[in-house]
């Protein structure tokens, strides 16, 4: 008897279930078919994005032959990165903006090269070590004439322990109390810097120099 209930009772399920995949057939069908689509279609982006990120390392890399060839930056080499630093992906978004930028300062145009340097800087989707080196970059060009309390709070994040580029605006930042004429600030910052065994040695070679031109410490 009992292998007669078991044998009812599956029946029962196998029309139950038949009645359900009947009732749901296009919903089961609609989900495969969105499943697939969803599949194919990530593929094709993928190979979409792969062909961005080929076109435009070819064009960055055109670009810097150019200017390696020409021995200066060209109008024609500035205007292609321009584009590339628009139609590009994140990556060589930024290093376009960045090569253009120094393209723009070498050639004289200190305002377009700075203002290139402050998007960066201010991009949040651009890696924070470019973003940081674009701010360097920019009161870099700015030390000898921009206001002296903006780019000492530009300078100071940068210039913290464990930032790649602490050693280069701590050199800025002595160099900023320099100019204001804040001289003992100065040969701290430089004393510091000629002794820091974390700053690239050329770092610490200009800071030893510099401290040796400002001469001995006046004690009075």
């Amino acid at each position: 008897m009992v292998d007669i209930f078991d044998e009812v009772e599956e029946d029962l399920r196998a029309e139950r279930a038949e009645k359900l995949l009947k009732k749901y057939a296009w919903l089961i069908i609609a989900v495969a078919v969105a499943i697939i689509a969803a599949a194919a279609g990530w593929q094709l982006w993928g190979r979409w994005q792969r062909q961005q990120d080929a076109a435009a390392a070819t064009t960055y890399v055109a670009a810097q032959n150019a200017v390696e060839q020409a021995g200066a930056a060209r109008t024609d080499t500035i205007a292609s990165l321009d584009r590339l630093a628009v139609t590009a992906p994140e990556g060589y978004k930024t290093l376009a903006r960045l090569r253009a930028a120094g393209l723009k300062a070498d050639a004289g145009d200190l305002p377009g090269a700075i203002a290139l340097w402050n998007a960066v800087a201010a991009d949040s989707s651009a890696d924070r070590l470019l973003r940081d080196l674009a701010s360097l970059l920019a009161t870099q060009r700015e030390l000898d004439h921009g206001d002296p309390a903006q780019l000492e709070a530009r300078l100071k994040p940068l210039a913290e322990p464990g930032n790649a580029w602490s050693a280069l605006a701590q050199e800025q930042l002595a160099m900023l109390d320099l100019r204001q004429g804040k001289v003992d600030d100065a040969r701290k910052k430089l004393r510091m810097l000629s002794i820091d065994i974390d700053a690239p040695s050329g770092v610490r070679a200009r800071a030893a120099a510099l401290l040796a031109g400002l001469g001995p410490q006046d004690t009075k």
